[in-house]
């Protein structure tokens, strides 16, 4: 389970998470939507200790997010960013292999591994010598998944991870991200600004507003019962061109 309670975080006097109580239990995946600036991905930094709370606790699977348990924390949990976050001096491979780089695994461990999640994110094999620079974006995009993936972690978070790649690569990649967490039953938090995608992605949906959780559950409730005038005005502004010639 990730967890968070009464929880604030401020930077320059201004509140960017301002007193969040949000629980995403294990084997199920939340999105997380909102504006940018809202503190979603404030939270999802929070969970790997890149930030840490004023007030309030974080924890994974019931282990506080602290200095003394970083290393315990992060060999739990793993991290894709958007646009993959890759060196673009090393290769695909020894671009994932960064994630085990601390545990000290064996490249017969390595490899092994490797093996499975080719299979599993469909990237081409003969790709893992290439450098980032010599992959398409939806290439780059899976070389950070394995990345997450590669210490077989027990929840995966994901910051905005398909929002730089084309509508169609888009797509498959999150019907194998879906497809993924399912068959793992991983814990997963996606960050989202796209309505879509976190009703897709997302088994709950967390709204936030100017540090605040303004509404959280299924994501029918959030379209067919918005919460506050807020909400409704960001659920009418999610609606595309094509969904309004249609109507």
């Amino acid at each position: 389970m990730l967890a968070f309670e009464d929880v604030m975080k401020s930077f320059g006097g201004r509140p960017a998470v301002d007193g969040v109580s949000l629980e995403v239990p294990a084997g199920r995946s939340m999105a997380l939507i909102g504006s940018s600036g809202c503190g979603k991905s404030t939270l999802l930094r929070m969970l790997v200790g890149l930030e840490s709370p004023d007030r309030g606790t974080v924890s994974v699977h019931g282990i506080e997010v602290q200095p003394s348990t970083l290393s315990q924390i992060r060999s739990r949990v793993g991290y894709v960013i958007q646009e993959g976050g890759l060196f673009p001096h090393l290769t695909a491979y020894e671009n994932v292999a960064l994630a085990v780089q601390p545990h000290g695994w064996s490249k017969e461990r390595i490899e092994e591994r490797l093996a499975t999640l080719v299979e599993l994110t469909h990237f081409p094999p003969d790709g893992l010598d290439r450098f980032p620079g010599e992959l398409s974006g939806g290439q780059r995009q899976r070389v950070s998944l394995m990345r997450g993936l590669l210490a077989d972690p027990e929840a995966l978070l994901m910051d905005e991870p398909f929002g730089a790649l084309d509508p169609m690569v888009r797509f498959e990649l999150q019907r194998e991200f879906r497809d993924i967490v399912r068959s793992t039953g991983k814990t997963a938090l996606i960050v989202t600004h796209d309505l879509a995608e976190a009703g897709y992605l997302g088994d709950e949906v967390a709204l936030m507003d100017q540090g605040r959780i303004v509404q959280q559950g299924p994501f029918r409730a959030l379209v067919d019962a918005p919460a506050s005038d807020f909400v409704r005005r960001f659920v009418e502004a999610q609606r595309s061109p094509v969904d309004e010639e249609a109507s």
